[in-house]
């Protein structure tokens, strides 16, 4: 059986805690259970357990494993969600929560700031499978508003967006959904499980990437999905089960690892990430520093209403276009260039050309995504180390 949580623990001692189920060999860390299947005692059993399997009861490692079961309990009770279905990556997660939701005919309203994939998932795929899409500025709340009608059946949003920093009114977007009984599905790897307030907010499902924060540390893909249990376990989990959406034992067991550490490592980057963009804000060399921390973000009021923090990533835009900013990145010494974020290195992406490359150039001027936009995650290292990496960078541009 799960560790039982004391109501009164805080996050940190949940994250190293809970969900924990030891063998029979009582384990310190958690039992990495590499089974494909199950064995049952009799025919009887095998039955039964398919009629209805109990909580500590697994099947096959498409629909549960004890270990993945560690992970979904843990990564639940710091969401402040009463389930959770991991997944094999964070577009897993999206598309598993969008596809499980939704059927032809259905309508969707959903942020225009959103990341590259899941524009993807949106409108090429849900489009194509017959949902009608309506993409609005999720900052704007009365385009919410007009655009969300009592046939809307889906919600989708990040909370912060990727890569632009865009920070929506959630508490205002639930409310609008929620009237008109749709669904709010919420991207919240930006806000981090760490900062979260998806969930206190009234969001219905939370989905995350795993792959950042969670794990990271540049190992291996996950992602989660976070809800109430009846849509836990009933659409997401009937639809990730039969399409084989789950994440692999070793991958949840490495999560598992990573939520000991993932408070001290996120709060120690959300720090240095907003020294980072006080040193920046103002440089000659950079027409804009966006963190949504800083008095200048647009959505700064609404960022601190909801989160203490800013979270781990900001977005700087680099004078000179493409070139200045790959100047500036193939100047850079300690921050290396890649395409994840939120990892014990710090990370620099140009999404013009590698995340967001396929969008046609109309749609990124409307986003925000610009020649010169980089996307900057700060990582663990020295924040002073990082300021003067990024300073001798710019001074090449």
């Amino acid at each position: 059986m799960a560790k039982t949580i004391d109501p009164q623990w805080s996050a940190r001692t949940v994250a190293v805690h809970g969900g924990t189920r030891r063998s029979q060999y009582g384990e310190v860390s958690e039992a990495m259970f590499l089974t494909q299947g199950f064995v049952y005692e009799t025919a009887e059993a095998a039955e039964a357990r398919f009629v209805k399997a109990g909580e500590d009861e697994f099947i096959y490692a498409r629909y549960g494993n004890p270990t993945n079961r560690m992970f979904e309990d843990r990564i639940a009770a710091l969401e402040g969600t009463e389930d959770a279905f991991a997944c094999t990556s964070g577009m897993a997660a999206v598309s598993g929560a969008m596809l499980a939701l939704t059927k032809a005919g259905d309508h969707i309203v959903a942020s225009r700031a959103l990341f590259g994939s899941c524009l993807y998932i949106l409108e090429d795929v849900l489009g194509r499978f017959g949902c009608e899409i309506t993409l609005v500025d999720g900052t704007d709340n009365a385009a919410w508003e007009a655009a969300i009608r009592p046939d809307t059946r889906v919600v989708f949003l990040e909370a912060i967006s990727n890569p632009t920093l865009e920070v929506i009114d959630l508490a205002h977007v639930v409310r609008v959904a929620h009237a008109n009984g749709a669904l709010v599905v919420v991207d919240n790897v930006m806000a981090t499980p760490t900062f979260s307030y998806a969930a206190r907010l009234g969001a219905d499902l939370i989905v995350y990437s795993t792959t950042k924060h969670v794990d990271g540390q540049g190992r291996m893909l996950g992602g989660a999905i976070c809800g109430s249990r009846e849509l836990i376990r009933g659409p997401i989990e009937a639809y990730l089960k039969h399409t084989g959406g789950a994440i692999n034992p070793f991958a949840a067991w490495t999560h598992l690892k990573g939520l000991e550490t993932m408070d001290l490592r996120v709060r120690a980057q959300a720090a240095a990430a907003m020294q980072v963009a006080e040193a920046l804000e103002g440089h000659e060399k950079l027409a804009a520093v966006r963190y949504p921390q800083l008095l200048s973000h647009p959505q700064h009021a609404v960022a601190m209403a909801q989160s203490a923090s800013g979270g781990t990533v900001l977005a700087i835009e680099v004078k000179g276009g493409k070139a200045g900013a790959f100047r500036f990145l193939n100047a850079l010494r300690i921050v290396i260039i890649s395409n994840n974020f939120a990892d014990a290195k710090s990370i620099v992406t140009h999404p013009a050309t590698t995340t967001h490359q396929r969008l046609p150039q109309a749609q990124k001027d409307v986003l925000g995504i610009s020649d010169g936009l980089i996307r900057l995650s700060i990582g663990l290292e020295d924040p002073a180390d990082l300021i003067a990496d990024l300073q001798q960078a710019l001074a090449t541009v």
